[in-house]
Formats: C-alpha cells, structure tokens, sequence
C-alpha cells in the first residue's frame, strides 16, 4: 500500500539513459532523493468493507459467440502522493460501485529486483526507491495488459526487507473493472495507454506528513525529528519533481481523497455507464447460431450401443430411482473418460513379457493429464477419471446463471499450476447452448492451455451446445454418449434428462430448474 513501511535510500550515478519512455518530468534543480518504499500484501479475492464482504475474483462473459474476445476490462489508474489516500479511495470506489469482479492491483508490486551492487547501496541507504527507474515498468505493463485481455496473470509479490521478489507470486485472473494505483501511476508512456480513466488523488501536504507521522510513531517506533527529516530531505521533493507534475493528466482530481464522496460517486457513474456499454448477450446469441448445420468433425459420439441404450433409457425415466440413476450415470462416464482417453496422443512402446518376448505396446506422449470439472455436476465425472487415470491433477470451475441477466458467470476457480503443456480432460455432465462450456474453455486458454490438448466431454449434449463450442473453439475435441436435436425456448434439452445434479445428488430442482440454473450450469 502507499502508506505502508518506508526505508529511505539514495540512487548513486545517473539513471537517465532508460528513461526514454518515461514522460518529462520537471526538474527541481536537485539531485535525486531517497524514497519510502511501501511494504506490500497479497491482495485477497475478498474484499471487507463496512458493510460487506466482495468476492473480487472471476468475471461474466468477456467473448462472444465465436469465443473471440469481445470487450475489456475498464482499467482505472490512481496517482497521487505518499500517503495521500489512493487505496481509501480505491476501497471507496469499489464498495459505491457494487459489483463483483474487481481487481485492486498496486504498483508497490513491480519494485524491480535488485543487482548485488544495487542490494549494497540499498543496505546503506543509498538507493533511491523514488526514482521512476525503480520500477520495472516492463512487467507491469505486460501484466496490465494481459489483466486488462482477461487473461490469468502472475504479480511478483515484493519483500522490502530483502529488497528482492518472494518466491511465490500471486495468481490474479477475471476482472470486469482493474483499478491500479501507485505513486507513478501516470509516469510512463506506455502504461497511461492501458488506462480508460485516470484520477490523481491531491491531497495537503499537511495532512500526509500527518499521516506519516502517526504511522511511523505509532507503528514503527520512530521519533518525531527523524520523520520529518526524511519527508522534508526526501519525500516532499520527489513528490514535486515526479507525482505532481504528471496532475495534469488526470481526467478527475480528487481533493481530501477518500473523504471526498461527490468525487468518488461521479467516478463511480461513470463507470457503471461504461460498464453497462460493454455488456453482452451470449445466450442469445448462441441460440441463433450454427443452425441447421452437420455435426463437427471434432465430435465423438459413443456408439449407440444396445447397452449404452439400455443405460440411457434407465437415465432418461424419470421414475428411475437415485440409486438407480447414480449406479447406470457412474457406469457411463467410466465408459466416456475410456472412450477420450483413446484421443490422447501416444507413440510406440516396447516391452519384454514374462515369457521372454517382445511386445509392441503403446503409451501416452505428452506431459501430464489434467481433469478439470464443470462444478458441481461434472465433480460426479472425477471418480471415473481417478479410476483410469493414476495421480491425475484435478481442477475446479463453478460458473452459474446470473438470474437477472440470464447470462454465465464464473464465480470460482481453482486450477492446478504450469497447466500450458497439460491435455485437459474438462468435464461436464449436460451441455445445452454450450455457454457454460465455452466459458470452461476460455478459462482454460486464458490460463495458456492450449486448444487442441483441451477435450469436453459431457454425458448428453444438445446440437447447439455441440455447434456452439465446435465453432468458436475448434481444435477443441468434443467426445459425448449421446447428442439430442433439440433445445425447448427456456433452454432445456429435449427430450432430455432432467437437471441432473439434482437427481444426482438428491435435492430438489426449484418449479422453473432449468439446465443451466445455480449451480448445475448445462448450457
């Protein structure tokens, strides 16, 4: 955060020459100063405020029926001094926004690593945090703007004790809005292109001396003459040589910062009317493609078997018993993860039997088997994974129907790590408009999984669904026991199977269930 643990230090030589991307600054007449650098947190997906709790994780649909990428997230930058109250305001605009899917994102995050020479001037207090090349502005930009695609990013997670980055980074993916704040939030050429708004938070300098003050005596055992040495030789003057210039930019000032509500409730309707521009209707839009066209070449259909009939016939009654219906679901998705197995890539194996002679057999050429479920109907699918497929890594995906818009949203995600060599077996039990599917599987690519290693497999599917994922996605393999024609106006597959983790897991659908309701997501 802005305000967190400061360590003045001072920059020796001249950092000028990487600077080019860098807009202006205005100089002061004086040498660079020593900085307070901000010790920096992992940003929970909950955020508290007063009244609530926000899930700031996961995020609607952000493709269109073709699976390409449709609209972005709405990035705000914050600038603003040291302790001017940038993350108040930014915790202010996200609890008056009331809406799910917000990334804070801090600049605190991207100090750059430091050299051997560069760790020993830092020991001795004589490196300057302050200085716009402190910042690896490389990686920020990078990881902004994949954030701002919808793509699964990593933050480097900053210790300023060692001045260097922890090992484990923070994994943050799916916003709908990204608000990114940091001293230098407006400083380089390339970042201010990211950002759709712009807020420079002024603040007295009074009150953040104030601030520093309280803060340092209170939390960090300091004496009064020392703090205000260090913001007078130091922090006020790189506030006036780098952040107050770059005020200019700002498309709002926001005077008293968090305090001041008329700003941040402007802010906040202006972005609700962005917002609102970049909705989409997926469903519909789904529902009126591919019509009437052949089936995909990257379907499979299990042959239609007087057992594999037998079985449907057992699913499909709707007087059938949950044990019943449990028993005959479990023995067709042993039947569908053996049938997509036989799509994974192998080479020729030779081994030696018992008996001494050579045997030409095959195994599986890739680096691992990933299954990743449709919660929670294709969480019944892991079992017959597990069974054939030995320390196979399991992921998790829940994406439900958001009842007013009508429309999917991922609301959980739980992948495994390094998944971009994996094949992915992605799971779901029913596929009607094949919106939840395609939601899977942009998750999937967004976490770099590449599309031909990924297969859905899905004990019934409706055309649509089929045609649907097929044709935004299709090196995707499809692999299914059965495809039924239809898809009645409230999106039910017809003839059917009823809601299936509802019969699966014996509770009781709601008077209107539909395929793609709550938390059985059948699209």
């Amino acid at each position: 955060m802005d305000i967190g643990e400061k360590t003045s230090v001072l920059n020796s030589g001249s950092q000028e020459g990487s600077l080019d991307r860098l807009l202006p600054s205005v100089s002061t007449g004086l040498s660079p100063r020593k900085r307070t650098t901000s010790q920096c947190k992992s940003e929970p997906p909950l955020l508290r405020t007063s009244k609530r709790t926000i899930y700031t994780a996961g995020r609607p649909p952000w493709y269109n029926e073709h699976g390409t990428q449709s609209k972005e997230a709405f990035v705000i930058g914050l600038c603003g001094g040291s302790a001017s109250g940038k993350t108040t305001v930014a915790r202010k605009i996200i609890e008056a926004l009331d809406v799910p899917w917000v990334v804070l994102l801090s600049m605190d995050s991207f100090y750059k690593v430091l050299s051997p020479e560069e760790q020993i001037l830092a020991a001795t207090n004589d490196y300057n945090f302050d200085h716009p090349d402190a910042f690896d502005f490389d990686l920020l930009t990078h990881t902004l703007r994949k954030l701002k695609q919808g793509r699964s990013v990593k933050i480097p997670v900053y210790d300023f004790t060692t001045h260097g980055r922890q090992k484990e980074w923070k994994t943050v993916y799916g916003a709908s809005v990204i608000i990114f704040e940091g001293i230098m939030s407006f400083a380089d050429k390339e970042l201010l292109k990211l950002l759709d708004m712009k807020i420079f938070v002024e603040t007295d300098s009074d009150i953040r001396l104030v601030r520093r003050l309280r803060r340092d005596i209170t939390e960090r055992g300091r004496d009064t003459e020392g703090v205000i040495k260090q913001y007078n030789k130091f922090v006020k003057p790189a506030f006036e040589q780098y952040i107050e210039p770059t005020m200019r930019l700002a498309d709002i000032v926001v005077p008293r910062g968090g305090g001041n509500m008329v700003a941040i409730d402007l802010i906040v309707q202006h972005v609700h009317s962005q917002l609102e521009k970049r909705e989409l209707s997926v469903r519909a839009a789904l529902a009126s493609a591919h019509q009437a066209q052949p089936l995909p070449q990257t379907l499979s259909v299990l042959e239609s078997t007087p057992q594999v009939r037998g079985m449907h016939t057992i699913i499909r009654n709707k007087e059938t018993s949950r044990d019943e219906f449990i028993f005959y679901s479990k023995r067709l998705m042993r039947l569908l993860i053996e049938r997509a197995l036989s799509f994974l890539p192998s080479q020729v194996h030779n081994v030696q039997t018992p008996q001494g002679e050579d045997y030409e057999g095959r195994t599986f050429h890739g680096k691992r088997i990933t299954g990743v479920s449709i919660l929670r109907a294709g969480e019944t699918m892991e079992p017959a994974l597990r069974a054939v497929c030995k320390d196979v890594r399991i992921g998790k995906i829940l994406i439900q129907t958001n009842q007013d818009t009508g429309e999917p949203e991922l609301h959980y995600l739980r992948l495994p790590k390094d998944m971009s060599e994996d094949h992915v077996i992605l799971m779901d039990c029913t596929v009607s408009t094949g919106a939840a599917a395609m939601m899977a599987v942009r998750v999937l690519l967004d976490h770099d999984v590449q599309e031909d290693k990924i297969l859905l497999v899905s004990l019934l599917m409706a055309e649509m669904g089929v045609h649907s994922v097929a044709y935004a996605f299709p090196q995707v393999k499809i692999i299914t026991t059965a495809v039924d024609k239809k898809v009645n106006d409230v999106f039910h597959i017809i003839p059917g199977i009823g809601n299936f983790g509802d019969r699966y897991f014996g509770t009781d659908a709601p008077p209107d269930w539909s395929d793609e309701d709550m938390d059985e997501p059948s699209y």
